[in-house]
């Protein structure tokens, strides 16, 4: 009562208000963090939804981690900021607050976690695309605390219909008489197998998870579990084991969250075949642990060195779930192999107390990774060799490096593609993939999908087209995803021989010749925001040796060279009917700006407060205020 202050004793009063045994005020104090959405009843049922399946189940988890530390005689707080579904967003306005909720996310759960003065570790459990970077944006921000990640799971594929990827393009098939609406109607119900987890592909709640896992700040083989299994389960109570060890340790986030651990997660992420949204992410991390930021080379340099070892959703060939790829042995399986091959750093300590070399020791010969990989081959019939395959199998099926960073003079502070997921249908038998066509020019998402949709043969996007889709970076939408276009690209017939331009983001389950992240985007004065319709664009990509172009080189059929092409561009005037989205929220031209002057996409979309005061210091002088 003499040393501490007033907060810490009402504290006390509250937490025997709220039921706590008082004689057991002074225990450890734990705080759950998560994203929990939508309200179930003990059967199971809905009382009312959640944004989407990632988050529905993920109290069950909270209940089981605090179970734990009631057992481990502690104290455990939980509170939650619920987050949105890309899915559920895509194509609509709703997509305009998508990445920004992610720096939101990661301020408010920082803030409700220095709330609790009296807490003594942070256990995060999140799922999905912007809620799980968020999280772990937050556990890095806290770096006095010890900090575990409890990665959401995923949910089921269906024995039958089509999966959580493919079904996001009936739309688009529908409109072009490829599907009844008797077959949307019976798909579309069947697509999410189970209530809980995220999507069934390695997308970006899935790569998510994984980098989780590879950075150290989840525990061994965590990532992508069924949700609601046992195993499920048991990650939750392991975790939060884990988090009080780490307190007892004096173990804390900036601990395990070095350099070499970001150096790690890419490593993984290449392995994986990971979104391309991660390269957004993990600076992000980074920046938010107060390491360094990595760059386009430092993502061209890790993909040019460690190959594509996992067959999973939506890269194939086969194209697994990510149920597998756990049951395959998962993160720990992917890290065996490059731990043979010299290409990650096993010295480093991780959430479990132990190095991560100590962790893979224990994983080769462990009870549980045989299990696993026993029931993928007795239950599914699936060698787990076939998921997860040695560098020698990956080179004979064809697998090839993840990532490709395009130049030109579309593209002069780069882009990005997933090189790995270009149908092999049209790629040169020498692994480049080689297009020059006209120029289909659209200002928004939803044109470019109304010409997708179109059946008027005048407007119809049409194979052998290149489609340039401007206005959609930080500053025109928020860098919106634009998963419907790429689905409708991949699950169309005639999908394959059209390739796609944009300043804006993919979603992680993309595939296809699709070129994102256009630097700078159109509303900064890009040259991708002066193509015009009926332009000639050249497309290269090198899937072997990881390099590529996309450059304008002619005019109305006529093909001039690169050269020119830079020359034109340069002396064309802006457009005047380039301009963000009509319903452009405050908040995200808030987060726009504030992003930009900390180094924009290619540094993580984040808030370098020290670079932001600067440039307001600046500002203010110069506007003499």
């Amino acid at each position: 009562l003499i040393e501490e202050p007033s907060g810490n004793h009402f504290g006390m009063t509250q937490n025997a208000g709220m039921g706590w045994n008082p004689a057991e005020l002074l225990r450890k104090q734990f705080i759950i963090l998560s994203t929990v959405g939508g309200v179930k009843a003990e059967d199971g049922s809905p009382i009312a939804l959640g944004l989407h399946t990632g988050h529905f189940e993920l109290r069950d988890m909270v209940v089981a981690a605090a179970e734990e530390f009631k057992e481990l005689k502690s104290i455990p707080f939980a509170a939650f900021c619920s987050d949105p579904c890309d899915g559920r967003t895509q194509g609509t306005t709703g997509m305009l607050d998508s990445l920004p909720y992610r720096n939101d996310a990661a301020q408010v759960f920082r803030r409700i976690a220095r709330s609790l003065p009296t807490v003594r570790g942070v256990l995060g459990i999140a799922s999905c695309d912007k809620g799980l970077p968020a999280m772990m944006m937050a556990l890095a921000g806290l770096p006095d605390q010890p900090g575990v990640i409890v990665p959401g799971g995923t949910t089921l594929k269906p024995n039958i219909g089509e999966d959580a990827a493919e079904i996001q393009s009936i739309g688009a098939r529908f409109a072009q008489g490829e599907v009844t609406l008797e077959y949307a109607q019976d798909v579309g119900c069947r697509s999410c197998a189970s209530p809980g987890g995220g999507c069934q592909f390695l997308g970006t709640a899935g790569t998510s998870q994984v980098v989780a896992e590879a950075l150290g700040l989840a525990i061994t083989h965590s990532a992508l579990a069924p949700s609601g299994t046992p195993a499920w389960f048991d990650i939750a109570r392991r975790s939060a084991r884990a988090l009080v060890a780490m307190e007892r340790k004096g173990v804390t986030s900036q601990d395990i969250l070095v350099d070499a651990a970001f150096e790690n997660a890419m490593a993984v992420h290449a392995a994986c075949g990971g979104s391309t949204n991660l390269l957004i992410h993990v600076p992000a991390i980074a920046h938010a642990a107060g390491r360094r930021r990595m760059t386009v080379s430092d993502w061209s340099r890790v993909n040019s060195h460690v190959p594509r070892l996992v067959d999973v959703l939506p890269n194939g060939p086969v194209g697994h779930p990510t149920t597998q790829l756990y049951a395959a042995g998962g993160v720990p399986e992917v890290m065996l192999h490059l731990r043979k091959m010299g290409l990650i750093d096993t010295t480093l300590l991780t959430s479990t107390g132990q190095t991560l070399g100590e962790n893979l020791d224990w994983w080769e010969d462990s009870e549980r990774r045989h299990d696993v990989r026993q029931y993928l081959r007795d239950v599914d019939g699936i060698d787990p060799d076939d998921v997860i395959m040695s560098p020698d199998r990956a080179k004979a099926k064809g697998l090839t490096s993840t990532v490709t960073f395009p130049m030109g003079n579309i593209t002069p502070e780069g882009s990005v593609i997933k090189s790995t997921a270009i149908d092999p249908a049209v790629v040169d038998d020498d692994g480049v993939y080689r297009k020059t066509g006209p120029a289909r020019v659209f200002r928004s998402e939803r044109a470019a999908m109304g010409a997708i949709k179109s059946r008027d043969e005048d407007h119809k996007i049409k194979a052998g087209d290149i489609m340039v889709v401007t206005c959609g970076g930080p500053l025109g939408t928020g860098m919106e995803e634009v998963y419907q276009l790429t689905a409708a690209l991949k699950y169309l017939s005639y999908g394959k021989q059209v390739a796609l331009i944009t300043d804006a983001r993919f979603s992680g389950v993309s595939t296809g010749a699709c070129i994102g992240h256009v630097g700078p985007e159109a509303l900064a004065g890009g040259p991708i925001g002066r193509v015009r319709d009926g332009d000639v664009i050249e497309i290269v990509v090198d899937r072997k040796n990881l390099s590529g172009s996309v450059n304008l080189v002619g005019v109305d059929g006529v093909v001039k060279g690169a050269d020119w092409g830079t020359t034109e561009l340069e002396s064309r005037p802006e457009p005047d009917d380039l301009a963000p989205h009509p319903q452009l929220p405050d908040d995200t031209r808030l987060w726009a700006a504030l992003q930009a002057a900390s180094g924009g996409t290619w540094g993580g979309c984040v808030f370098d407060v020290d670079t932001i005061v600067e440039v307001i210091d600046a500002g203010r002088k110069a506007l003499g205020r």
